[in-house]
């Protein structure tokens, strides 16, 4: 990552705050991924990172956002889960191509992470971030280039701060690890994308207020590191229960590891922006 984001092992405890919020892991590397945190999560990310931008971030983002239908990091939080099913009109098969840049697969040596081994050819979603941050940096690249890279970049690191998208390809990212949920079967990382945040009944501005409210220091580090923590995180002991059906004290323990990793998330997508926007 060096030369790409060259200032991002500073803390996020200087970045400025704005006065107002906005308004409105894992498979082979050939197969796409689950979503992370559903849309609810990443649309959360969006609006705790915007609260954050500096001022020469925020115009930026906003230069280039011009014209989407809700043109803030949360509006377009979600565009690269909706790219099989709606993919850009000059580009048709970029959902396909991009699938593998959602995740990265560390649990099975230690969460130890490996370019050359892990991400082949930058096909994953740590690659992807480095990738896409050099071209929203590149003010000679065309602007619909950097607007589709901030677009990458929102997302991503909202998906490596999901745990289970630096998980283990044995189990596909907890996608073939069945449970029963709140009486409904499911999987380990549906759980996690969106099935927590649901059963916490609070709404988008509720989740956002909290998070803010609860802020503390985070260091930015990179985005290999953010890869190799959220792995770290599946493999505590309990993250995998030994029972199939989770019960409330399941929630009760990992819903604040659902917190400080969307908290996380915002924090550092925010440091990214106002270094490569500055």
């Amino acid at each position: 990552m060096a030369g790409i984001l060259p200032t991002m092992a500073r803390s996020l405890s200087n970045l400025p705050l704005a006065a107002a919020l906005t308004a409105a892991l894992a498979l082979t590397l050939a197969t796409p991924q689950a979503h992370a945190w559903g849309e609810l999560g990443h649309r959360v990310v969006g609006h705790l990172a915007e609260a954050r931008l500096s001022p020469s971030a925020r115009a930026e983002v906003a230069r280039l956002l011009a014209g989407e239908a809700e043109p803030t990091l949360a509006g377009v939080a979600n565009w690269a889960d909706r790219l099989r099913d709606d993919p850009p009109a000059d580009d048709r098969d970029l959902g396909r191509r991009t699938s593998a840049w959602h995740y990265v697969n560390l649990t099975e040596d230690g969460c130890r992470y490996d370019a050359a081994r892990d991400c082949p050819d930058g096909n994953c979603v740590v690659g992807a971030i480095e990738r896409q941050v050099a071209i929203l940096r590149d003010r000679t690249q065309p602007a619909a280039a950097r607007a589709r890279a901030l677009k990458f970049v929102v997302h991503f690191v909202g998906d490596v701060h999901q745990p289970l998208h630096a998980g283990d390809a044995r189990d596909k990212g907890g996608n073939e690890f069945q449970v029963q949920f709140r009486g409904e079967g499911s999987n380990l990382h549906r759980v996690w994308d969106s099935g927590m945040l649901r059963a916490s009944g609070h709404t988008e501005e509720d989740l956002v207020t909290r998070l803010r409210r609860n802020a503390t220091r985070v260091s930015l580090g990179t985005p290999a590191a953010w890869a190799e923590a959220s792995c770290r995180v599946v493999a505590q002991d309990g993250f995998y229960p030994a029972r199939r059906t989770l019960d409330e004290a399941y929630t009760r323990r990992w819903m604040p590891t659902v917190d400080a990793q969307l908290r996380t998330a915002g924090w550092r997508l925010a440091g990214v922006l106002n270094d490569a926007l500055r």
